[in-house]
Formats: structure tokens, C-alpha cells, sequence
């Protein structure tokens, strides 16, 4: 029998990025800064960050309980929990004392979650006619007609590429090679019919778009100079929310008491007015990836929470 030896540092580190790769990136860079943060606070505690023990984790928690939403600390915990598996390090998310730990600060001072408000159909008409025929907006019109008609997240939005769109006489199919929910890389192909009302009717606004910018290949939301030169590039995604918000000022749109205005309204106003209008939950899910009917059914229940409340049936 040969002498076993150690796996060479080349298959090891070949196997370490496909591990890398079962995340996104954005995650993964997020992690990254978590594992960090934690990692120096244990430094300046003189404790052990790997393998860490579950109160010295707790302490780090309620250290950041009043400076940190609850969605972060359980981002953080994602991330030192990844960090002690892909270590080798037995892990335990719900241990007692971090279980206890959290739900304790969610007691004391948990707050209500700022939602996305939906933007909608109204609301796309408002930002739309701020859209001037320059480049700068005919881009914005095709950008916003686009994520909110097929439901798109800011990531797909910025990765459409001009290879992704087909026209047809009855409208546009565009292809999204791999979405959040779609880790496997699958793809989804979704159909855009031609809107009713020219100004709205995102397939109009993608050709003129695609005319107007000459993008035959490559990404087709780009970022346009100081000189009016459209750039080969494509957005960066943090550019996505500037752009709404300047649209947002000048069609004199404001948020409601806790909701913000974000890109994901685009999304969640879809997903209203899809169901407002009488589509199927499966319809709308297919439509915008969803791959859990709760997450979904969670804008659906927004957007009835008025229209179909029970205090309407009392008299008052």
C-alpha cells in the first residue's frame, strides 16, 4: 500500500474558490467585512475569534445591540458561522446563548423594519415624464420602464446585456442568466408584451434607448460623460439608486411614515399591481422569481391591507 500524502495546495485551493462561488459576490464581501469587525474585537478583548466560544459571540452581539438593526447581527452571526465551518470548527447557530442573546435585543430594542415602499404604475407615470428625448433620459425612461415591468433587481438590471433582448412584433423577451434565487445559474426568460401608452410601453423605450445610445453588444445601461458620450462600461449598481433619487426629486415623490424609496420599489410595485390587477400567484411568481410564496405573498398582503380590512365591514 503507497503512503498517503497530504492533497496538493492546488486541488485544495481549485476547490476553495468553487466553495467561494457558492455565494455572491456581494455577500461574500460583506461576510468578509463581518469576519473582520469581528475579528478585531476580539483582538481588542484578548479572546479567541477561531474557534470562538458561543458567549464570547453572544458579548460581541450585545456589544453591537444598540448601534446595529437586528438584520445586521444576524448577518453577522451568518458570517462567523461560515467562517468557523469552512475552518473545520463545529458551529452551532442556535446555541442557547446566542439564540437567548438575540432575542433578547430584538426585545429591548428592536424596531420596526424601514420597507421599500411599491412604487407604481402612477408613480412610474410621474417619473417617466421627467425623462427628457436627451440620452440621459431616454436611458432613465428604458431603465425604469424595464426593472419595473419585469420586476428586476438592481443587480439584473445593471447585468442586461444587448444579447439578452429579443424583439418581437409582439413585444420583448428578455433572458436573466442567473438571478438571487437562481444559484444553480438555470437562467429565467420572461416576456414583456408592448405597453398600451406609447410613453409607458417599456419595449418602446428599450428601442429607443438602444438607438439612441447605437448598443449593438455588451451591457446596455451605461454610463453617460459630462459630453454626452455613452460609455462602453456598465452602470456600477450603486449608481442605480443616485439616479432614482434625482427622478424622484424632480417628479416631487416622497416616502410615507417608515417606508423608503429604494430600486426594490420598482419590484414591489410590480408585484401590487400585478395582484391588484387580478394575477395569479403563480403568475406573479414566475414572473418575479420568486422561489417562496410567503416572501411574495408578503407585498400582496401590503397591498391589500386597506382595501380588504375587516375594520371596513363594521359600520363605522
Amino acid at each position: 500500500m503507497s503512503e498517503l500524502v497530504p492533497l496538493p495546495d492546488a486541488d485544495r485551493a481549485r476547490a476553495a474558490g468553487y466553495a467561494r462561488a457558492a455565494l455572491a459576490p456581494a455577500t461574500l464581501a460583506a461576510y468578509a467585512a463581518d469576519w473582520a469587525d469581528f475579528a478585531a474585537w476580539c483582538g481588542a478583548k484578548g479572546v479567541a475569534s477561531l474557534p470562538a466560544a458561543p458567549v464570547t459571540v453572544a458579548g460581541y452581539l450585545a456589544a453591537l445591540a444598540t448601534t446595529h438593526a437586528g438584520a445586521t447581527l444576524r448577518r453577522r452571526l451568518a458570517a462567523i458561522g461560515r467562517a468557523h465551518r469552512m475552518a473545520g470548527h463545529p458551529w452551532s447557530g442556535s446555541h442557547p446563548a446566542l439564540r437567548d442573546t438575540l432575542a433578547g435585543i430584538a426585545r429591548q430594542h428592536g424596531t420596526p423594519q424601514r420597507r421599500a415602499a411599491a412604487i407604481g404604475t402612477a408613480e412610474i407615470r410621474k417619473l417617466v415624464a421627467t425623462c427628457s428625448d436627451g440620452l440621459t433620459g431616454t436611458r432613465d425612461r428604458a431603465l425604469l420602464l424595464l426593472g419595473f415591468a419585469a420586476a428586476l433587481r438592481r443587480s439584473e438590471l445593471v447585468r442586461v446585456q444587448r444579447e439578452h433582448l429579443t424583439f418581437t412584433p409582439e413585444g420583448l423577451r428578455l433572458l436573466i442568466p442567473r438571478a438571487k434565487a437562481d444559484q444553480q445559474g438555470r437562467g429565467a426568460e420572461l416576456g414583456l408584451p408592448r405597453g398600451k401608452k406609447p410613453e409607458t410601453c417599456p419595449v418602446r423605450a428599450m428601442e429607443a434607448w438602444l438607438q439612441a445610445s447605437d448598443c449593438r453588444y455588451g451591457p446596455v445601461f451605461r454610463k453617460i460623460d459630462r459630453w454626452g458620450t455613452v460609455e462602453t462600461a456598465a452602470l456600477h449598481p450603486y449608481a442605480l439608486p443616485r439616479i432614482l433619487a434625482r427622478r424622484l426629486g424632480l417628479a416631487g415623490i416622497k416616502p410615507a411614515g417608515l417606508e423608503r424609496l429604494s430600486l426594490h420599489g420598482l419590484r414591489a410595485g410590480f408585484i401590487t399591481e400585478a395582484y391588484q390587477a387580478g394575477a395569479r400567484d403563480e403568475a406573479i411568481m414566475e414572473h418575479s422569481r420568486h422561489k417562496d410564496i410567503r416572501t411574495m405573498r408578503g407585498y400582496v398582503r401590503r397591498a391589500k391591507l386597506v382595501g380588504e380590512s375587516p375594520a371596513g365591514l363594521v359600520g363605522l
